[in-house]
């Protein structure tokens, strides 16, 4: 087995490594140390979370910087401020034998002020985000022309956070020779571009498979009712007394409120997200380091620079919308080749996202029963029974006291006595899970038919890309028009929509790949020339076209849930915007012009109230888009009322005037 002594590192960075009690290097850190080390070259590594990618970059980093130049010899860029941190503090714990070498985190939600003082002071190593860096080169206050490595970690989630154009803009102040290294956990096709455009044949590392979850994973799902979805989280910790683990939210709103349930549970739990300030998002991840919390509720983006050790459960209280989020996820379990367990618990109607994950993802679910309460307790009494065999009785200290307690304990027979000090710690749980009702749902004929739909379904759809995101105003009412109105292909035809913040991936069924590449693509949307593609890892698969619709369709507002139903199709976020094709439809032009009959083909019926907008004797082809439609460059933010139309009927030329929201008013949307 090779050690670290045989990868060229210089003695100081060893007797480091030593010290931190590491002897034999990760996959990633074998293949890549001894290559960097040797080359003046670009690399692109691809590895799942927890294999070690801090040092399979640090070490050669800091190996090829020297602390006798007062200037900036390297830059790492990361998405967010915990792993900043975490990274800063992994180089110089490296760095320990190397001189005076200064590395500083530069990242939002601290001082800008104090940062830029240690940065006039000299310094060798950055790690930043990118937000924050950029801030600091408007100022004039950083130099970045003397750099010869810069390293992107975590390269794909910044991509997703939609720091793309930040990353571009950091790397236009860098010279042309240096060497980029690229690390992510998922090679989406942007990160493929990035590398085309910044890297100069760079040198590919991969281990395991390319997009593909850690297989030292115990994948498990559990089906839950929404109205019970809290209650099956509060039994999946119960039944695991000795958890350490993160559970995962999608909103910032929703880590709240169950960390608070939590703690009024009488559960160690604290929260971290977004909303939190920079202390005491530091507070948090100190005292859950050091096991002081025994339960994080995280958000996506903030859990992601956690990094530690020993971690041994993470649970989805929902299921990310996409598949690279859910690797990360699972990936702050088993790290550094150790087991883990990540447990999702999910509605009925998303078996279908089940079968997705274990596709693209090449990994395997076991559905599991949601535990009983006398599951639980056993668990539970388990835990005290192994606690009380693990007591060390100190007998000189016990000594002077165990007169006493056999004076008031002695009338109580062996088994009376072990039945009372269990009953002291366990009558909590007795008394909750007394009369605990069965969560499982029944393996009925609707779940039954849910599986089978979602396995035997002979309709195949494929994950397609379009370079429209929500920062050019896309939403997925937008796109259900576009490819609607442009390509003249049903809305049923389009499944699951992801809308990133400057592109968007979206579910097809196979058959329509052709039509709407063909007719979208060279089109405009706000000036943007539209780019439609297959994406990476867009094989066809056997889906449920009703599933996937649904999930378009809007969300019900419930206990456990921070989304409440809007009118139409859409949603509102908790910020009180609303989403959807109604509010969409509404507030814009060029929809209302379709709605009155613009972009309607009387051979293809597609909704009963279009056909009260079309007259009976209207001759006009409706087949193509009218004069202003998509063809042209289309004001989504627009509010105009439609108070001119002209048809051709009988040749003759008729003038309607009409408001477009009275229009959706007289048929009761």
């Amino acid at each position: 087995m090779t050690t670290f002594d045989q990868l060229g590192l210089e003695p100081g960075l060893l007797q480091s490594i030593s010290d931190l009690g590491f002897v034999n290097p990760t996959p990633i850190q074998e293949k890549t140390i001894p290559h960097l080390l040797a080359n003046e070259c670009d690399l692109l590594g691809l590895a799942q979370t927890g294999t070690g990618k801090t040092a399979a970059f640090g070490l050669p980093l800091l190996s090829k910087t020297a602390f006798n130049k007062p200037y900036i010899q390297g830059l790492v860029i990361c998405p967010t401020r915990e792993l900043c941190l975490q990274i800063t503090e992994d180089l110089k714990k490296f760095a320990k034998y190397k001189g005076k070498l200064r590395i500083l985190s530069v990242y939002g939600g601290a001082s800008i002020s104090q940062q830029i003082r240690e940065l006039r002071k000299g310094v060798h190593i950055v790690v930043a985000t990118a937000g924050r860096m950029i801030d600091i080169i408007e100022r004039n206050e950083i130099r970045l022309d003397q750099v010869h490595t810069v390293v992107l970690d975590e390269a794909d989630e910044m991509l997703n956070m939609g720091f793309k154009e930040d990353i571009e803009h950091i790397l236009s102040f860098t010279p042309e020779e240096k060497n980029t290294w690229l690390f992510s956990a998922t090679m989406p096709n942007e990160i493929r571009t990035i590398a085309n455009n910044f890297m100069d044949e760079p040198f590919e590392v991969t281990v395991g498979q390319a997009n593909a979850g850690n297989q030292n994973i115990d994948h498990q799902f559990y089906v839950s009712k929404s109205r019970d979805r809290y209650a099956t989280l509060k039994r999946l910790v119960d039944v695991h007394p000795d958890i350490y683990g993160i559970i995962f939210t999608r909103t910032k709103a929703e880590a709240q409120e169950i960390a608070e349930h939590l703690i009024k549970d009488g559960y160690n739990a604290d929260s971290l997200h977004g909303d939190l300030s920079q202390q005491q998002r530091d507070k948090v991840m100190g005292r859950f380091r050091e096991r002081n919390v025994q339960i994080l509720v995280a958000t996506d983006v903030a859990a992601r620079g956690i990094d530690v050790n020993d971690i041994t459960h993470v649970i989805n209280f929902s299921l990310p919308d996409d598949n690279e989020a859910y690797t990360h996820r699972s990936g702050r379990t088993a790290r550094a080749g150790k087991q883990g367990t990540c447990m999702s618990i999910i509605h009925v109607k998303e078996l279908y996202r089940i079968t997705e994950l274990e596709r693209k993802l090449k990994i395997t679910f076991i559905k599991h029963n949601i535990p009983t309460g006398i599951e639980v307790c056993e668990a539970q009494l388990l835990k005290i029974v192994h606690q009380v065999h693990a007591v060390k009785v100190d007998e000189d200290i016990i000594k002077r006291y165990m007169t006493k307690a056999m004076e008031e304990l002695g009338s109580f027979t062996k088994e009376e006595l072990i039945a009372k000090l269990i009953s002291a710690e366990f009558n909590r749980f007795l008394e909750y899970y007394k009369n605990a009702p069965d969560l499982n749902i029944p393996d009925n004929r609707r779940e039954r038919a849910g599986v089978r739909n979602m396995v035997q379904s002979d309709t195949e759809h494929t994950k397609m890309h379009i370079n429209i995101g929500a920062e050019h105003g896309m939403t997925p009412a937008m796109l259900l028009d576009v490819i609607d109105s442009m390509a003249n292909v049903f809305k049923r035809r389009v499944g699951k929509i992801y809308v990133k913040p400057t592109y968007t991936y979206f579910h097809l069924e196979t058959k329509e790949i052709e039509r709407v590449i063909g007719a979208l693509n060279g089109k405009r949307i706000n000036n943007r020339i539209i780019s439609v593609s297959i994406a990476d890892g867009g094989d066809s698969y056997a889906g449920n076209g009703d599933n996937t619709q649904h999930e378009r369709r809007g969300y019900r507002k419930d206990n456990n849930s921070n989304r409440e139903r809007s009118r139409g199709d859409g949603y509102k976020s908790d910020n009180g915007s609303s989403y959807g094709s109604n509010s969409y439809v509404k507030n814009t032009a060029v929809s209302a012009e379709r709605k009155s009959g613009g972009y309607f083909d009387q051979n293809k019926s597609r909704s009963s109230f279009k056909d009260k907008l079309v007259k009976p004797n209207d001759k006009k082809d409706y087949s193509k888009p009218i004069g202003s439609g998509f063809e042209k460059n289309i004001d989504t933010k627009s509010k105009k009322t439609l108070s001119e139309t002209t048809h051709n009927t009988k040749g003759k030329k008729k003038k309607e005037d009409f408001d477009i929201n009275a229009m959706f008013d007289d048929l009761k949307w």
